[in-house]
């Protein structure tokens, strides 16, 4: 047990150190970006990447069910269905890359004639083209080692290989853009150093699992896949609507606003995913044990860490994003960033995604995909036709509306769903945790707001307001853990302790 919940901890750690890598990467690369190219570039990137990013509806929420299909026989040493599993997973992904490819050379045709921009066919066309390489080699070759490796409990090594190319790939664009600011050139490079990935995926692999590539296809594998195609449809459209509506309804200048403040809430979201993916693995060894009383105190310490650390960035975060990105694009004076209202809404509704994680993930990991995927799609409708229909009255904010109320309606299906079919735990639970969490965090904004107000908006006082918040927090947070969370404040000191030992 001790070895499970220290690779759990690892998991989590190296997930975390990722996320963080990918974010300050992510702030640095844009603001480069931003500096050199203008608004309108910035935005065509990000427009370009969404529409690229179409290809995952085709995958059907197919990485979920191979997780969920690949739990039982990796504890169970199964070889022989391992190798059926990675085998089918290959050639579906191998299959989604041919169509990706297709796909790509279409939008490089098209995207340039409906979208407006003030680019030539040929500058935008070539971009969609080089945007693509990196998509078509993870399809092509990496999922399904990744899948296999995150399955295993091994999320810190898939972690360790991407920091590494992250770095990698933030450094060379800092470096060449002073030397050669090209933007094809440039992402080019980019496209180049992950191709390093599969490569060392492949090492790893050949390393430490025996596949037997002679066993058959499991037609059988796949069978859940359109259950899943509604979560995924769900998953994308939470992730790409946004840009999308807005490039074909308002301009690239607006979507870059929108990907600005769309980097903090991203970033914090990633932070708390990368927590949830160490765990969720061993959640889903969990549940195939059989042991219902384990698992469901697993999942209330699940609960209780992401719940924890989602309001403590996601408020510090709301006090905090719109000074940060007046700071962040200084200088960038093409259009206006000041859109106070946006960031809340945006932080509002990624708090919320972050909040129903574990109770998703263990739906999948129960392999609930057809009890739940009508929800999928009513959460993709009330996006879509939401985001829609404000976009022309309220641009940037009625698209994050639209996304708020979507993400609301699929939580609390959820957690009522995880109560009646699943865990069997009351719903007082769920509704304790916010109503607490609520009241600690709105004494913590008045206080914020009334004694530590920024007023002056420069890097240093940012910086200093942002220790205060989180001392505010913390301090606060921390009288809320010994009130009415002493048993997981013991929990997770034991843990801690266990693992240092």
């Amino acid at each position: 047990m001790k070895k499970v919940k220290n690779v759990t901890l690892i998991n989590a750690i190296t997930s975390l150190l990722l996320q963080l890598s990918t974010i300050i990467s992510g702030f640095v690369i844009p603001r480069l970006i931003l500096q050199t190219f203008g608004s309108e570039v910035n935005g065509l990137i990000s427009s370009l990447n969404q529409f690229l990013n179409y290809i995952t509806i085709l995958e059907g929420g197919v990485s979920s069910v191979i997780m969920a299909n690949l739990y039982k026989p990796l504890l169970n040493n199964d070889v022989n269905k391992v190798s059926s599993v990675v085998k089918t997973t290959q050639s579906f992904f191998k299959k989604i890359a041919i169509i990706f490819l297709i796909y790509s050379v279409i939008l490089a045709v098209v995207y340039p004639l409906i979208v407006k921009q003030n680019f030539s066919y040929l500058y935008v066309s070539s971009l969609v083209l080089i945007l693509a390489i990196n998509i078509f080699v993870q399809y092509n070759f990496s999922f399904s080692w990744r899948l296999l490796l995150n399955a295993d409990k091994k999320v810190y090594k898939v972690s360790i290989i991407q920091i590494g190319l992250i770095i990698l790939n933030t450094v060379l664009f800092a470096i060449l853009i002073n030397f050669f600011p090209n933007i094809h050139f440039l992402k080019l490079v980019t496209a180049l150093v992950y191709i390093l990935q599969p490569i060392i995926y492949n090492i790893i692999i050949k390393k430490h699992y025996k596949i037997d590539k002679k066993v058959e296809i499991d037609k059988e594998l796949l069978k859940d896949r359109w259950a899943g195609f509604g979560i995924n449809i769900a998953a994308f459209i939470h992730f790409n609507t946004d840009v999308t509506i807005l490039s074909v309804f308002t301009d690239l200048k607006v979507v870059s606003i929108y990907t600005v403040y769309n980097l903090i809430t991203t970033g914090l979201r990633q932070i708390v995913m990368s927590v949830s993916s160490g765990i969720v693995p061993s959640i889903g060894h969990e549940y195939n044990t059989g042991n219902t009383e384990k698992l469901n105190k697993a999942f209330d310490h699940y609960e209780f860490v992401i719940t924890f650390i989602t309001f403590f960035l996601f408020v510090i975060g709301g006090l905090l994003i719109t000074p940060f990105v007046m700071i962040y694009t200084k200088g960038v004076t093409d259009i206006d960033y000041y859109q106070p209202a946006l960031g809340i809404i945006l932080l509002i509704a990624e708090a919320i995604y972050c909040i129903r994680d574990p109770f998703v993930g263990l739906s999948y990991s129960a392999k609930k995909f057809k009890d739940i995927k009508v929800h999928a799609y009513i959460e993709s409708i009330i996006n879509i036709v939401l985001s829609v229909i404000l976009v022309y009255k309220f641009k940037l904010i009625g698209v994050a509306i639209g996304t708020l109320v979507a993400m609301t309606y699929r939580t609390i299906f959820h957690v009522i769903y995880l109560k009646k079919n699943i865990l069997y735990r009351p719903i007082r639970k769920f509704v304790k945790n916010i109503v607490i969490f609520g009241a600690f965090t709105c004494i913590g904004i008045i206080i914020c707001n009334v004694f530590f107000s920024i007023v002056n908006v420069t890097i240093l006082s940012w910086i200093i307001h942002a220790i205060i918040y989180c001392l505010v927090f913390a301090a606060l947070y921390l009288i809320m853990l010994f009130i009415f969370y002493k048993d997981e404040l013991i929990y997770y000191k034991n843990t801690l302790l266990k693992f240092i030992k």
